[in-house]
């Protein structure tokens, strides 16, 4: 197991993009968090098996209506999460959109 902290540019935001990450973390059975920045990216913690993590972030490019135009991937020490959510610019966390 190991964790990244994935950080997305392009237009990721109003878009759906979220909720679409959150179902292909859900089917691959990664889990972590999704978050939209001020900077208009959106950043992920996602932990799972190393090919589990390049599946996922290869599966996110098939996204409708997002235009991905950067992926930056760092590995971070491992964190564990119940599940994957959607944490709203609120800082609540949403488990469904």
């Amino acid at each position: 197991m190991k964790t990244l902290e994935i950080v997305i540019t392009g237009r990721v935001q109003k878009v759906g993009f979220r909720a679409c990450a959150r179902k292909i973390a859900m089917d691959l059975k990664v889990t972590g968090t999704i978050i939209n920045l001020s900077d208009g990216k959106v950043q992920i913690f996602a932990t799972a098996d190393p090919i589990i993590l390049e599946k996922f972030i290869s599966m996110l490019y098939g996204c409708p209506r997002a235009i991905i135009r950067g992926i930056k991937t760092k590995d971070i020490m491992i964190r564990t999460y119940d599940e994957f959510s959607v944490i709203k610019n609120d800082g609540r966390i949403s488990t469904s959109l």
